[in-house]
């Protein structure tokens, strides 16, 4: 059977032995004999390093902007109190241009017209006669729109 080889007490060939605690705890040139450091009063000044003067600039970057934000695009429909809006023009006070106007009137088949229309065929007016309601202003819806900026400001439906 192999045997752990012996150990060796005596110091490695070519290094010095560590120093002994009395040795350590002797004078020290770091250190002066006697304790801590005394704290400096304020009759003694100590002197401290200056820092160098830091500019006023801006510490982080700004944030990244978004390259392709989406366009948003918002309709608001403004209900003004007290336009009634028949089928005469209205003075009205546009909410885009901002303009006390008088409404364009502009006529498109709804629902009247259509039911008119109907209401001949059932009777026996199919050769043509049924389409007469598609020609009078009277049956259609009527749309008020500024004549400055030709936005929709109201709609009246017959039915």
């Amino acid at each position: 059977m192999a045997s752990a080889p012996p150990m060796e007490t005596a110091a490695l060939v070519g290094h010095p032995l560590p120093p002994s605690y009395e040795e350590t705890i002797g004078t020290n040139p770091q250190y002066p004999p006697g304790g801590p450091m005394p704290y400096p009063t304020t009759d003694s000044k100590v002197y401290q390093p200056q820092y160098p003067p830091q500019g006023y600039g801006q510490m982080y970057p700004p944030p990244p902007q978004p390259v392709n934000a989406p366009v948003v695009s918002v309709q608001t429909v403004y209900v003004q109190p007290g336009a009634v809006f028949r089928e005469a023009p209205a003075q009205v006070l546009c909410p885009v241009c901002s303009q006390t106007v008088i409404t364009e009137l502009e006529y498109t088949s709804g629902a009247l017209a259509w039911l008119s229309c109907v209401g001949l065929a059932i009777f026996g007016c199919i050769y043509g006669c049924c389409l007469i309601p598609f020609c009078v202003d009277g049956l259609k819806d009527v749309t008020h729109r500024c004549p400055n900026c030709k936005r929709t400001l109201g709609v009246y439906k017959r039915i």
